[in-house]
């Protein structure tokens, strides 16, 4: 990358640390803060999950345009000011009318920012550093999430509404800091990103051109699964599945929790050096089989909850092996996406898998809760051991789809670097066949 590209992507990857940071002080703590705290009750608190969730499907389907139009730029910063006035308004708010808008102010800004994001990362990065870009982003927000939910814990205190006005604030800020990092950020147009720069009007035909193509819908799908299979289950079934059949304490379900980030954390960059050598839709398929043993392991968790050592060993090793796949998949997935799309269109592909990605995290957890609170635990394991078998399917299947170039860049980058220098060996030998002539 040029010295202006690599400037660029510092800026973006440390606005949207910050904002993963501001996110993890608030998000644990939302359902409480409304039920309790504000003494609302436990069905306006869901009724503000549930329009946090509504105002992210309700906007993704109209950012792709505006970013691919206008740019990635004034859309962050959109989302980024909507998203700190949702954050200072949830702290302020007192009646249920008040914190339903603020929810939905919140939920918008943060469903545009990460297309956005992603469309400033693609255009900040070349087809052979972008798994490593993606990768960063991937570790940065993980880490803000996991150290802003530990402060966040700290501060908070359910007997006083100003410690949550307090986190409110402090996430109010992060969006700001990203709004003004981002602002500040000249976007390079150089001949390395050329082809990532959109031209043209990207507005006309936009969801017939992604509709039509048969890769990418093989990839909206395989998501889907992936976000239903993972994300969807964390706070829901999973949840409920290690408390109620594995029978472990809470404490030890935070640790379960805890595991899943500092795999994350810890293995990010030596996963990424193993799976970008390899071709994309092989690592998708291979996480596609780690989470089936992770999802076996839960299911023996819950037969040998009798000795619960073993069992909390087990639940323990469930969310260690999902984060692994995490891992795996953060410098995998995004760039594909990027690299599937059209010059013209890498907003709309971008906003199409981020609303993909929603949709799973909306129905995910909703099965997972119906199928838990029925007692249908058996049922539920078999049906996500069967959606990680299935990813492995999907994702081979997508290989015969992606050309070399889409499947393994790292593999085309190197084998053009050294075609290179044995072109420079030839020219350098005929040159001197031609001299002694």
């Amino acid at each position: 990358m040029t010295t202006a590209m690599g400037a660029a992507l510092r800026r973006i990857q440390l606005g949207n640390a910050l904002s993963a940071f501001g996110n993890g002080f608030t998000v644990p703590f939302l359902f409480i803060y409304v039920a309790q705290v504000r003494d609302l009750g436990a069905s306006t608190a869901g009724v503000v999950l549930a329009t946090f969730a509504v105002a992210a499907l309700t906007v993704l389907p109209f950012t792709g345009r505006v970013i691919d139009r206008r740019g990635p730029l004034p859309v962050v910063v959109a989302g980024a000011l909507s998203g700190a006035v949702g954050s200072m308004g949830l702290g302020l708010a007192d009646s249920e009318l008040l914190v339903i808008a603020a929810s939905g102010m919140l939920g918008a800004g943060i469903a545009v920012i990460h297309p956005a994001l992603a469309t400033m990362i693609v255009w900040c990065s070349t087809t052979a550093t972008r798994s490593r870009a993606f990768a960063m982003q991937f570790f940065l927000n993980n880490l803000g999430l996991g150290v802003g939910g530990l402060l966040g814990g700290l501060i908070v205190d359910t007997s006083r509404e100003s410690s949550f006005v307090t986190l409110f604030s402090i996430e109010a800020a992060m969006f700001v800091v990203l709004g003004t990092a981002v602002a500040t950020v000249r976007l390079p147009r150089v001949p390395k990103v050329e082809d990532q720069v959109p031209t043209g009007d990207p507005a006309t035909g936009a969801w017939r051109t992604l509709l039509g193509d048969r890769a990418m819908v093989q990839l909206c799908v395989l998501g889907f699964v992936m976000f239903f299979a993972c994300y969807g289950q964390f706070e829901s079934g999973l949840s409920a599945f290690a408390v109620e059949v594995t029978r472990i304490s809470p404490t030890m379900l935070g640790v379960a929790l805890a595991a899943n980030t500092a795999v994350i954390v810890l293995a990010q960059f030596v996963v990424l050096k193993l799976v970008e050598r390899r071709r994309r839709s092989r690592v998708v398929a291979l996480v596609g089989v780690i989470w089936t043993v992770a999802w076996v392991a839960a299911g023996v968790s819950g037969l040998v909850h009798g000795t619960p050592a073993i069992a909390t060993g087990a639940i323990i090793s469930t969310y260690a092996l999902f984060g692994l796949g995490e891992a795996m998949l953060s410098p995998t997935v995004a760039p594909l996406v990027a690299d599937l799309a059209p010059s013209s269109r890498i907003g709309q592909y971008n906003s199409a898998f981020a609303l993909v990605k929603q949709l799973a995290l909306a129905v995910g957890p909703a099965v997972g809760g119906l199928m838990a609170g029925a007692g249908m635990y058996t049922s539920y394991i078999a049906m996500l051991i069967g959606c990680s078998l299935g990813i492995t399917v999907l994702a081979l299947r997508l290989g015969r789809r992606l050309s070399l170039v889409q499947d393994s860049p790292h593999r085309v980058a190197v084998e053009a670097r050294a075609q290179v220098p044995a072109q420079r060996t030839e020219s350098g030998v005929a040159e001197s066949v031609a001299a002694a002539v």
